[in-house]
């Protein structure tokens, strides 16, 4: 982790003076600045976020659900060094679900886990099989097998006594469901930092929401986590999603600053902009318009 490449074939052999074991101790150095300061962004923005939406209290028992997935490494990684210094005391519990599928690695995360010290469980259940049988042939899986990973990791939060979940969401995530609501379910939703279930048991939380996947995706790969790719999901050339995620990022590459502007949109609604009957009081604009005329009114008239 962090080790300087000793052989760079574009550098020049009269780039520098000095020794070349100085050369390598300051890239190395360099590199481990750069890492510090990844670090400390991408704690900043989780702490920002567990402060914002009140994500972590007192005593609290998280479920981090982890996948293999450098998003949920990265997650994990960053609560457990945010726990060394928070001003509450809260416990983790790292869950990964084992859906069956074949060739899953079942040794990846209770290795690395083990040598972390982190409590874990893996709770095996076998959704792969169901989601291989009731999905159409040419359909995506996502959508059932989320739910299905979902209803089990909710049920199982509570077997372990945890009262939080966290998922591994960051800021893209976040932005990508927001616009394949809008483009295919004519819903303008995302996903919240925090939530409570339909049934009011469980509230998950996403401490990645503030963050940006190209940081996640630096942090893990100078961890080297060990990462587990997803066969079933991941590899699905008419993913919706996949396509929303590249007009992301075409938009990122060519307007620098637009992520960031729509991110903030989200957090800053104006119900009576948009045209949601249930969320704003339309019909009774007009009522509201004599009470403030009636107002003004009597104003004027006070002597």
């Amino acid at each position: 982790m962090l080790q300087p490449d000793y052989f760079d074939p574009t550098s020049s052999d009269s780039a520098s003076d000095e020794p070349l074991v100085q050369q390598h101790e300051l890239q190395d150095a360099k590199q481990k600045r750069e890492f510090n300061k990844l670090q400390k962004r991408l704690r900043r923005e989780v702490g920002n976020a567990i402060i914002d939406y009140n994500m972590i209290e007192e005593g609290d028992r998280v479920m981090v659900c982890l996948s293999g997935g450098k998003d949920s490494y990265t997650m994990l990684e960053i609560l457990r060094n945010l726990q060394r210094n928070a001003p509450v005391n809260f416990s983790l519990v790292a869950v990964n679900m084992d859906q069956k599928q074949p060739g899953f690695p079942e040794h990846v995360l209770p290795q690395y886990l083990d040598k972390q010290g982190v409590e874990y469980h893996i709770l095996e259940r076998d959704t792969y099989s169901v989601v291989k049988e009731k999905t159409p042939e040419g359909k995506t899986t996502c959508a059932l097998c989320s739910r299905l990973r979902r209803g089990s990791l909710y049920g199982f939060a509570d077997e372990i006594g945890a009262n939080k979940i966290a998922l591994g969401h960051h800021r893209e995530d976040i932005l990508e469901t927001l616009f394949l609501n809008m483009f295919f379910s004519g819903t303008l939703k995302a996903m919240p930092p925090k939530l409570l279930s339909d049934d009011g048991k469980n509230i998950v939380i996403r401490p990645l929401a503030y963050c940006k996947e190209a940081d996640i995706a630096e942090f893990s790969r100078l961890m080297e986590f060990p990462i587990i790719p997803c066969n079933l999901c991941g590899s699905q050339p008419n993913m919706q999603r996949q396509v929303v995620k590249e007009m992301l990022a075409e938009w990122d590459k060519k307007h620098p600053g637009r992520l960031e502007s729509m991110f903030k949109a989200v957090t800053n609604v104006a119900p009576s902009q948009l045209a949601d009957r249930e969320l704003f009081d339309f019909a009774g604009l007009e009522a509201k318009q004599a009470a403030l005329m009636e107002g003004r009114i009597q104003a004027f008239n006070v002597s």
